[in-house]
This record gives C-alpha cells, structure tokens and sequence, in this order.
C-alpha cells in the first residue's frame, strides 16, 4: 500500500501546491492525505480508482485548510509599486502570507512527452498559482481539476459531491478570473539556445554587478519582488535605482542554477561578513516572455528554501 500511495506523491503535492500556494503546506496536506487514506483503505475496496479516491481526499484536506487560511498573496497584491530611490523596504510580512516558489521535481510527476512537460510547467509558473489564490476554494479545485488534470466535469462533480452543472458554471467563472490576470510567461523544456544565451548573460551581468547589462535583459515593464519585504518595483528605473543604491550589498553575488516552477532560478549568494566565502541571500525566480526577463522575484527566507532546493548552506 505504502508504495502504491508514494508513486502518487509529486502529483498530488503539485495539486496541493496549486490549492494552497505553498509548497510547505502542500507536502503538510499530502501527508494528511496520506494518513487518511491509510485509515480509510479498509472502506475504499476498489469502488472508485485510487487516483480519484487521493484526489477527493486531498481536495477535502485543502478546503479544509482554505477554510480558516488567509489568502496568499504576492508583494504585487498589497499596494502600488514603489520607488527605486526607497532606502525603506517595509518590515516583513508573516511568511504564511506569501506565494512560494516550488521545486519543479516535487510537483511534477515524471512525463515522457515533451508537451506534457511543458504543459506541467505552465501550470506551476508563479503568475499562474498567485492568479489561484484570487479564485474561490471550490472554484479553485474545479479548474485545476478540469483544466490542469483533465478530468471530466462527472468526475470532478462526483469528487466534490456537487452536479455537473455546478461544476460546469464554477469552471466558466474560474475561467473568467483567470483571463483577467496577467500570467504570460514563456515555458520551455527544455530551454532553448536563445533563452540559454539571455540566463548566461544574466549571470555574468549580475556577478559582474553590471546594471547597464542587466537593465538591457530586462523588458521595459519588468518587476522586482522581495517576500517577505511588502516593496516591490516596475520598470528599469526604479530596478536600477534601488540596485544602484538599497541593493547594492549584492555586489560581489555568486550565483547556482536551480529551477523553480518551470522557470530559471539561482541560489544567490553574497560574500559573507564574515570575510570568507559567500552566504545564503535569496533564492530568484526569473519569468522570461517575448525574450526578456519580465519579472525577478527575490525569495529571502533562505533558511527553508536552500535546503528544499538542495543549495549549499554556504559557498567558499
């Protein structure tokens, strides 16, 4: 039994992430639907796949969850950008509140075709899980039911104990919501030459603190995002002000390739205080979309997020 339940682990912590929005909570709820089918498999017998069983019970765990959470939320959500010449970022807000990043190989399941790869990645990109949370929960289960995992509106109906119907009108508002946010992103697996050129050249820009080269890669209206610092920036003004001058204690930054949400991602490392080597900064997550990077969003709990991604507590 316990092998059987494993080999659906990265597909159901990817729905989970997807409902909840963190990829801690989510690890928390698959485990929780874990214990439960456990309990409950002597009652299963078989009546419905076991697929489908995981999914109705995962999808009760995060409703559950949904039902006394606030919601989460990106810097973007609380208030107009700022301005680059801030010396003020605002004082943290409770990590509980923020959309993650996700690793891609703990919400992604295997997949041989290339456009089911690609598919996967699309769903998970950081736009696309931020434009979730604005959905109702139910709401919220009914599209990534229907529309990520391709179930068929019976089946998410009978999942959710509701008519098709219902499921039909609750897709068609989710649809609507989804529409009205911004969540272009260009997803490739794997990258191209082109892309591959514009992150080589993005490292060496950053590394080399070169803001002249860095601005050039970025498009006009990019953002610049720090969780848990409520600040966030738009356009390449305030991008290169604020580096310029409040973010220039990331002079000297190594950077280690990771990936995040079907997208490129770096472990950024700034030389310790120490005096030797380089400590853990933040994790960045880059949206590329018509061939520049049209947002960076700088994760700064390194504490959790290093060892989820596997990253070196420190670089010598």
């Amino acid at each position: 039994m316990e092998s059987r339940l494993e080999a659906y682990r990265p597909e159901l912590t990817g729905y989970c992430y997807r409902m909840l929005g963190s990829v801690f909570e989510a690890e928390d709820a698959v485990q929780d639907t874990f214990v439960r089918a456990w309990r409950g498999f002597d009652r299963f017998e078989g009546r419905a796949a076991l697929r489908t069983w995981l999914y109705r019970i995962a999808t009760n765990v995060c409703l559950d969850m949904l039902s006394s959470a606030q919601r989460k939320v990106r810097p973007m959500d609380l208030g107009p950008a700022g301005s680059g010449r801030a010396t003020d970022p605002g004082e943290p807000r409770p990590d509980q509140i923020w959309v993650g990043p996700a690793p891609d190989g703990r919400v992604l399941p295997e997949a041989a075709d290339p456009a089911d790869v690609v598919a996967g990645r699309e769903s998970i990109r950081l736009a696309f899980v931020a434009a979730l949370q604005h959905l109702p929960p139910r709401q919220r289960a009914v599209l990534i039911l229907r529309e990520v995992l391709a179930m068929s509106a019976q089946e998410v109906a009978d999942l959710l104990g509701t008519s098709v119907a219902s499921v039909n009108s609750a897709l068609q508002r989710a649809r609507a919501t989804i529409a009205a946010a911004d969540t272009a992103a260009d997803v490739r697996a794997p990258l191209d030459a082109e892309q591959n050129a514009l992150l080589a050249r993005y490292v060496k820009a950053f590394e080399d603190y070169d803001l002249t080269a860095l601005t050039a890669l970025l498009r006009h209206d990019a953002t610049l995002s720090m969780p848990p610092l409520p600040l966030w920036l738009r356009g390449h003004d305030d991008i290169t002000s604020w580096m310029a001058g409040t973010g220039s204690g990331c002079r000297g930054s190594r950077l280690v390739p990771v990936t995040a949400n079907g997208m490129p991602a770096f472990g950024q490392y700034r030389p310790s205080l120490s005096g030797s080597g380089h400590d853990p900064w933040a994790l960045i997550v880059l949206e590329i979309s018509a061939g520049r990077i049209g947002a960076v969003n700088n994760f700064l709990d390194t504490a959790r997020l290093f060892p989820l991604f596997g990253l070196p507590s420190h670089l010598e």
